[in-house]
């Protein structure tokens, strides 16, 4: 039975009995079939199509470097303007992949445990990780280990898992998109949602797992037409300018989407507006952004498999070097070669997060093998 993987896991497509993968460029897999982990009988081997490899290493590229330019941007109208664009469109698009591979997600036992060992298990780990680096690098004795407040980058791994368990109830309703988009909007004007397991972004980002659920392989085949790749171009510079002008004036905040309207000091019926606008912008942006992702093999295609731990790990690069003092000390990486420094650095940081060795090493936490905590067959008691 195909198991619904995480956005950053390398996974295969659905089966082509029930619908044909995008693509055709990758050749079939052997023909021999491994046990499966929980010990079901082997599966006929699935074709893969690198394209979503692609834009996993792409993404994750995308979030390292705009993480890596907080620190320094402040004095560059630019690199705000790149800043604001990278973050329109960065976790959308990994949120709609996400959504994407999750189509078939059900509370079926092998696909439960998937999820608490692929997701929870790593949230746990890692919000604890995240938690300790900070007490002790950035001298703050008093920062707690809680698992309801997310830390840093670990709140998509809770809201993921929130948004995967749910998946049963958004493969059900007839809308779900207009449905995902009203509750965005409600949360966006509601402040007492509080900050427990970052709800904000949880129900602000879930359009776009709910489009992913929709997603079909002929729309990713539609996206990756020479038409849309053109398109992009006049897009992507017609964005920039606007981020350019619009820099000085816009709070970052309603990129991030973790407030809501009132909380960010903006009256109550703008959450709702900049919802609707956000999505529209984000989507364009991740339309853009797909199309332009390379559809065969390329040298950086294998690292697609290990974006958990160049997404897990190098916020503590980062972290670490503003705990540091680091980008204080050197203000001279603010100007124009101080940024392009930083932006090489962490995307070979966080290439170097997702190769092979560093997946391997990782995967007691990334992937850990749970077969302790889980019956054989649920079926019997």
């Amino acid at each position: 039975m195909f198991q619904a993987p995480s956005v950053f896991t390398r996974a295969p497509l659905p089966p082509v009995t029930r619908e044909p993968e995008p693509g055709r460029e990758q050749t079939p897999a052997p023909t021999t079939a491994a046990p499966t982990r929980t010990g079901a009988p082997p599966t006929a081997p699935q074709r893969r199509d690198p394209y979503f490899d692609n834009v996993k290493y792409l993404a994750i590229v995308l979030v390292a470097v705009a993480h890596a330019w907080e620190p320094v941007m402040d004095g560059s109208r630019a690199a705000r303007a790149l800043y604001m664009i990278v973050y329109t469109f960065h976790m959308p698009a990994f949120i709609l992949i996400s959504g994407y591979f999750s189509r078939t997600f059900d509370m079926s036992a092998p696909k439960v445990k998937r999820l608490i060992t692929g997701v929870a298990v790593p949230y746990v780990l890692f919000e604890t990780a995240y938690s300790l680096f900070k007490r002790y690098v950035d001298d703050a004795p008093d920062t707690s280990i809680s698992l309801v407040d997310p830390l840093y980058l670990t709140w998509f791994l809770i809201a993921l898992f929130i948004w995967r368990v749910t998946t049963p109830v958004w493969r059900t309703l007839r809308h779900p998109l207009p449905v995902a988009l009203a509750i965005a909007m409600l949360a966006s004007i509601s402040p007492d949602i509080g900050d427990d397991l970052d709800l904000q972004r949880v129900f602000q980002f879930l359009p776009f797992f709910a489009l992913g659920l929709l997603m079909k392989p002929e729309h990713f085949q539609l996206v990756r037409r020479r038409e849309v790749r053109l398109l992009a171009l006049p897009l992507f510079a017609g964005a920039l300018l606007f981020a350019y002008w619009i820099a000085p004036h816009m709070q970052l905040g309603w990129l991030y989407r973790a407030n809501s309207a009132q909380e960010m000091d903006a009256p109550w019926w703008s959450g709702a507006v900049m919802s609707l606008a956000l999505f529209g912008c984000a989507l364009a942006l991740t339309i853009g952004f797909l199309a332009w992702v390379p559809r065969r093999k390329r040298w950086f295609t294998a690292l697609g498999a290990g974006t958990i731990c160049g997404y897990l790990l190098h916020g503590f690069l980062i972290k670490g070097a503003v705990y540091t003092g680091l980008f204080d000390r050197h203000t001279w990486l603010s100007g124009p070669v101080g940024l392009v420094i930083v932006s090489v650095v962490a995307a070979g940081a966080v290439t170097l997060t997702c190769s092979p060795p560093v997946a391997r090493t990782l995967k007691f936490a990334t992937e850990p093998d749970m077969k302790w905590a889980f019956r054989k067959d649920p079926a019997k008691r």
